[in-house]
């Protein structure tokens, strides 16, 4: 082998990271090694949420106003009521065909600010504002006498993380009972790769988030019960159809080389290397108004590229805004009675970035095996979208999903009849035998991420110079990971290759796992449609499998025809799962295929075992299994908590940059605020908001809100300054449907103050920019 050498950057960057992985591992061994306990999961209690109340805004000078307690964040537009419901579960009304209904959407957004961004894994990615709030929206449906009920839940985060589900389980139970359980109860993430880190608990998710937020998995956990809360509260007789139907122009398959590698004869029964089918759920009540939908597309949200600074759902996100203001109209987003969901399936190789990978540095193609240039290497090949710049593309991206989305909803005619089951295992993946024929048999093995892993995608490179594709390791990698991690044993080289391992996550231990051990499979069936939660990312083609060998195990069982659906992103993340075929070419999602090459064929097995069970309704008689471990004293986030201070002569909220007297349709009104940092605003109640644009109305002599961060249309910058000082910028976009006539911006945010020897202590505030035209013309 060549002697390697190293330039002047890389042996830079070859330093830097022994320097901070040497200060990670001393800081995990200080702070847990020694206090980190591991039990299993017990009853915490339920922790209640409140919306803010809603307020009449008047007119009011440019200035700011301090105030302590929930900022007024609603105005005069509706809203919908925060579900307190009185007993556990609401009277149903049984004489009928269809199922009860309810659907719910509640915010998780969490931090916008002083947290990473959960997806690229990109240092130095960290929240600095908000494009979009995240939704969690929640859908439950229940058989006339209430017998059975399942609960499928889509939220916009990066993937649900097993300590999110098992808190949110434990607060379901203290609140319900036995009604909602680990066995019918689905969380799905959409997977945008722009919303907040840090609601892990196994050591490799935890570095990444770089250290673990209460504060945000707090967010997260109630806003999800809270969706839950809100379709248990609004449970209506109603009938469920479905429809199907093909997207086109939203994805191309960022790995077709792996892809490839699946056989001829397989790959001649589909038209694409990519699965473009969307199934869709139509929702409504018995009078046929709409309720809601859910939706199942595969495609990464990943529009928004590692160079995005602001919390935001995606392209997925977007067509969800799009169907909700649809139908919520005279509702502010995030608001009204309909929720859409759309939410992931077999994404694994799936990317929305149509255009394809280039050499930025030489517009050449680099759709090659190892996704790389000639000049620059695998960092100048990068993928783009249709649009000019990422949100364009976000926007293009979002709206095709929503323009088939709208022609299948409106065409959806076959109803879902049918009974309702649920069945749930919790499964020890590092160590399932697998039966290869009926002789044969293999194992999973212990989890490990390949060089490839580093490498990242034509999404999004890895920050160091490794390679998709990469068969054989490096010494010097090798040598270095050996020295600060130790060694990986023979039997996980072994059973995980031809993977040459980077990280031997299985085999690490400190302060906590660094990958889960335990995972839940999960189905829910609705008639003749089975749901599958899956825990992780399947390709195109692992998706195609599985869902042929489900279908047919039920078949086999007495109940033919059936469809079924893989949900992406359940209840715990193990990062992908590719065929044994595509393993071998150890592409990005092979690299990340944890538990070795016969994953799949193991996750087959065991949802074969849930299908028989629910055909045979024999479902009480399966094992529950081993119980997942919920970690305490996790590694907190290394950004402390500091004061906020205002420029002397200032005042939280005060305008240092106003707006201009007069825009058009089409300009960007741009104020900018002495700020305090938002997540301080993250500890406070939900569907809050961080800023408002507002129209006079001359005829009642009132400020009505048009716009919230919550609208596609509004941008909210953070800029964070030196000890405590910082601004905010609020943008507001104009759009071509905007009403000419007077305007103004309002900020809503909260600071931090704390006396020597006293606790901290928050303050909300608000201010208002002065008052601004939109005209048709200038």
């Amino acid at each position: 082998m060549a002697k390697r050498t190293f330039s002047t950057f890389e042996t830079f960057l070859i330093f830097l990271l022994v320097m901070m992985t040497g200060v990670t591992v001393a800081l995990l061994t200080l702070l847990f090694i020694t206090s980190g306990t591991i039990e299993n999961h017990k009853d915490s209690g339920f922790l209640t949420t409140q919306s803010p109340p809603a307020t009449q805004s008047s007119l009011a000078p440019q200035g700011s106003t301090l105030t302590q307690g929930p900022i007024p964040t609603q105005g005069p537009t509706a809203t919908q009521a925060s579900p307190t419901p009185s007993t556990p579960e609401p009277t149903l009304f049984q004489n009928f065909s269809g199922y009860h209904i309810g659907v719910g959407r509640a915010d998780c957004t969490g931090q916008v600010a002083d947290i990473s961004l959960m997806g690229y894994s990109k240092a130095g990615q960290n929240a600095q504002g908000i494009l979009t709030r995240l939704y969690s929206r929640a859908f439950i449906m229940a058989e006339p006498d209430g017998s059975s009920r399942v609960v499928f839940v889509s939220i916009e985060i990066g993937m649900v993380s097993q300590r999110l589900r098992l808190e949110v389980l434990n607060r379901l139970q203290s609140k319900y009972g036995s009604l909602y359980r680990r066995d019918n109860v689905i969380l799905s993430g959409t997977h945008t790769h722009s919303g907040p880190a840090g609601y892990f608990q196994y050591t490799t998710f935890v570095i990444a988030s770089e250290g673990f937020s209460n504060r945000t998995f707090e967010y997260m956990v109630n806003g999800i019960v809270k969706s839950i809360e809100i379709a248990h509260t609004n449970m209506k007789p109603g009938k469920i159809f479905i429809n199907k139907g093909n997207v086109d122009g939203a994805q191309i398959n960022r790995s077709p080389t792996s892809y490839l590698r699946n056989p001829q004869s397989e790959r001649s029964r589909y038209s694409s290397n990519t699965d473009k089918e969307m199934l869709l759920l139509k929702m409504v009540d018995l009078n046929g108004d709409d309720l809601g939908l859910i939706s199942w597309f595969a495609v990464h949200p990943v529009s928004m590229n590692n160079s995005n600074h602001l919390v935001n759902s995606d392209n997925m996100g977007y067509a969800s805004y799009l169907f909700e203001q649809e139908k919520n109209k005279g509702y502010l987003p995030g608001q009204g009675p309909y929720v859409a969901a759309f939410a992931s399936s077999n994404l694994g190789d799936v990317s929305p970035n149509t255009l394809g990978p280039s050499c930025i540095n030489t517009g050449e193609s680099c759709d090659n095996a190892n996704s790389t240039c000639p000049i620059g290497g695998p960092s100048m090949c990068i993928a783009m979208g249709p649009g000019q710049d990422m949100l364009n593309s976000t926007q293009i991206i979002g709206r095709i999903i929503y323009e088939k989305a709208k022609e299948l909803y409106a065409s959806a005619s076959q109803e879902v009849t049918g009974p309702l089951a649920s069945a749930h295992q919790w499964v020890n993946m590092t160590d399932v035998t697998v039966w290869l024929n009926s002789t044969h048999t293999a194992k999973t093995c212990k989890p490990a991420l390949g060089y490839s892993f580093a490498a990242g995608t034509i999404d999004g490179f890895g920050s160091l110079n490794f390679t998709q594709g990469t068969t054989v390791a490096d010494p010097f990698w090798d040598g270095l990971r050996d020295q600060i991690l130790g060694k990986p044993s023979e039997e996980i080289k072994e059973c995980q290759k031809p993977k040459p391992i980077l990280l031997h996550t299985g085999e690490l231990s400190k302060p906590h796992p660094w990958h889960p051990d335990i995972v839940d499979v999960q189905i829910i069936t609705l008639g003749f449609l089975a749901i599958a939660a899956i825990p992780g990312e399947f390709t195109t083609m692992s998706g195609r499998r599985f869902r042929e060998s489900v279908r047919e195990e039920f078949a086999a069982y007495g109940m033919p025809n059936m469809t079924v659906v893989v949900s992406g992103l359940c209840n715990v993340y193990t990062h992908y799962i590719t065929t044994y075929e595509e393993y071998q070419a150890q592409r990005y999602e092979a690299a990340s295929t944890i538990y070795g090459p016969h994953t799949l064929s193991a996750y087959i097995q065991l949802f074969k075992v849930l299908a028989k069970a629910i055909a045979t309704n024999t479902v009480a008689n399966l094992s529950t299994g081993p119980e997942p471990p919920f970690f305490k004293q996790l590694m907190t986030t290394l950004i402390p908590n500091i004061v906020d201070r205002a420029p002397v002569g200032k005042h939280f909220g005060d305008v240092l940059q106003p707006v201009n007297p007069t825009y058009r349709m089409g300009e960007v009104v741009e104020v900018v605020f002495v700020g305090a940092n938002p997540k301080n605003s993250a500890e406070n109640v939900t569907h809050q908001t961080f800023l408002t644009v507002e129209k006079y109305e001359a005829t009642s002599a009132t400020w009505q809100i048009v716009h919230n961060d919550a609208s596609w249309e509004t941008r909210f910058y953070w800029h964070k300054g030196l000890l405590g000082y910082s601004n905010a910028t609020i943008q507001w976009h104009i759009p071509d449907s905007a009403q000419p006539g007077i305007y103004r911006i309002r900020y809503f945010g909260h600071s931090r103050s704390q006396d020597l020897f006293q606790p901290a202590v928050i303050l909300s505030f608000e201010s208002t920019s002065s008052t601004f035209e939109v005209v048709t013309a200038l």
